[in-house]
C-alpha cells in the first residue's frame, strides 16, 4: 500500500471513530466554561474537517461513500446496544442493568446523528467541491472555513432538535444549539491548518 494510500485509510478511519464515539458521547450533556453541549461535541467536530481531508486526498466520491458508510456503522452501532441490553443477564456476574440504562436509548442519538450528518455532511462536500471548483489550490484554508461555516449550524440543529427535543426542556435545547455551534466553529480554526497536510489524490 503506498503511502497516500495508507494516509486515506487512517483519515477515513479517524472519521468513522470520531462519528461513533461523539454518538455514544452525546448521551450525556455536559457543562464546560459556562456552556451547554452534548458530549460528543467535544470529538465530533473534528469529522468535518476529517471528511474534508478525505476529499482533498481521495475525491468527492470517496468522501460521499464515507459519509454513508459512518451513518451504517452507527445503526449498527444502536442495534448492537438494543440486542445486548435486551438479552438476559449472566446472574452469577450480577443485574448488570447499567449498560441498558446508559446505552439502549443511544438509538435516538444515532437516528439524530445520521440525519444531522447526511444532510450537513453532504452540504459541506458541496460547499468543499464549489470552493476548489472556483479557487482551484489557492487559499486552501477557505475551503474549510466556508465549508465547515455553512455545515455545522445546520448540524447543530437538527442534531439538537431530533435527539433532545421534547426530551429537555427547550431553552436546554437552544443552549445546546448555540454551544455546538461554538464549539465546533472553534475546533474548526484549530484544525484549519490540517488541510495543507494531505496531497490531493
Amino acid at each position: 500500500m503506498s503511502r497516500h494510500s495508507t494516509i486515506i485509510v487512517v483519515l477515513a478511519s479517524a472519521y468513522v471513530g470520531a462519528q461513533v464515539l461523539a454518538d455514544v458521547a452525546s448521551l450525556r450533556i455536559v457543562e464546560v466554561f459556562g456552556i451547554t453541549m452534548d458530549g460528543g461535541t467535544l470529538i465530533y467536530p473534528f469529522t468535518f474537517t476529517l471528511r474534508d481531508l478525505v476529499h482533498k486526498a481521495a475525491g468527492i466520491a470517496t468522501a460521499r461513500a464515507l459519509i454513508f458508510t459512518a451513518a451504517g456503522i452507527n445503526v449498527v452501532m444502536a442495534i448492537l446496544f438494543w440486542i445486548v441490553a435486551a438479552l438476559p443477564p449472566d446472574l452469577a456476574v450480577g443485574p448488570q442493568t447499567e449498560f441498558g440504562a446508559v446505552l439502549s436509548p443511544v438509538y435516538r442519538i444515532v437516528l439524530a446523528s445520521i440525519v444531522a450528518e447526511i444532510v450537513s455532511e453532504l452540504i459541506d462536500t458541496e460547499v468543499y467541491r464549489r470552493w476548489v471548483d472556483r479557487f482551484s489550490e489557492r487559499w486552501q484554508w477557505g475551503r474549510v472555513l466556508a465549508s465547515n461555516a455553512v455545515a455545522v449550524p445546520i448540524d447543530s440543529v437538527i442534531f439538537a432538535v431530533i435527539a433532545f427535543g421534547g426530551v429537555i426542556p427547550a431553552s436546554a435545547v437552544v443552549a445546546i444549539i448555540w454551544g455546538n455551534i461554538l464549539v465546533k466553529g472553534l475546533f474548526t480554526a484549530v484544525s484549519i491548518p490540517w488541510i495543507y497536510a494531505v496531497k490531493p489524490g
